[in-house]
């Protein structure tokens, strides 16, 4: 045999017995020292930092898809709030491109809710230039998945708007469930 050959044999020899006593290393009991004995409620481990933790094991989940309400059509607000939502829906991504503000504006102009362009710049403006400029009101509404048909919800954080569609949210993307910044208020335009 040449010498390459009999050097790979040899390293590949002390690999596996380097493995295969790290594993009996590991399994000793000395090694699992200060480590309490797994509930069946929870897995307890050493984590990266040496600190002892536990999580919570689960056993089970839930067949079934959580499914939120459809939105309610309120009489009360403008239905071309509504057919703004069918075109941001319309418009709207897969994903993000972090221009929901802009797609929402978008969506206003071309249902004919709003007049002009709006000119705020940042998300979490939104509400403010609404109310002031374009007769929208503040609706008494804290759970996003209880705003109405075409309602804009403006988030906090970040700053994130959206229109409610009938069984999610439009802005530059669609999603069937809330954004998950903190909410800042909904906002609404009443028929005259």
């Amino acid at each position: 045999m040449s010498s390459a050959i009999k050097t790979a044999v040899r390293l590949s020899w002390s690999f596996l017995l380097t493995t295969v006593a790290s594993f009996v290393f590991l399994a000793h009991p000395a090694d699992a020292e200060g480590l309490v004995k797994s509930e069946t409620k929870k897995f307890v481990y050493k984590d990266a930092s040496g600190k002892v933790t536990s999580v919570r094991v689960i056993r089970r989940y839930w067949r079934k898809q959580i499914v939120h309400p459809l939105a309610k059509v309120d009489p009360r607000i403008d239905p071309k709030l509504c057919r703004a939502a069918t075109i941001a829906q319309e418009r709207a991504n897969a994903h993000s491109r972090a221009q929901c503000w802009h797609y929402v504006k978008q969506a206003l102009i071309a249902a004919g809710v709003v007049n002009s362009y709006p000119t705020s710049a940042y998300a979490y403006q939104a509400g403010e230039e609404l109310t002031r400029v374009y007769g929208f009101k503040k609706l008494p509404v804290r759970d996003p998945y209880a705003a109405p048909l075409g309602a804009v919800l403006v988030y906090g954080g970040r700053g994130h708007v959206e229109i409610r569609t009938k069984d999610g949210f439009a802005s530059d993307y669609y999603s069937k469930n809330r954004c998950f910044y903190p909410l800042l208020a909904v906002y609404g335009k009443f028929s005259s």
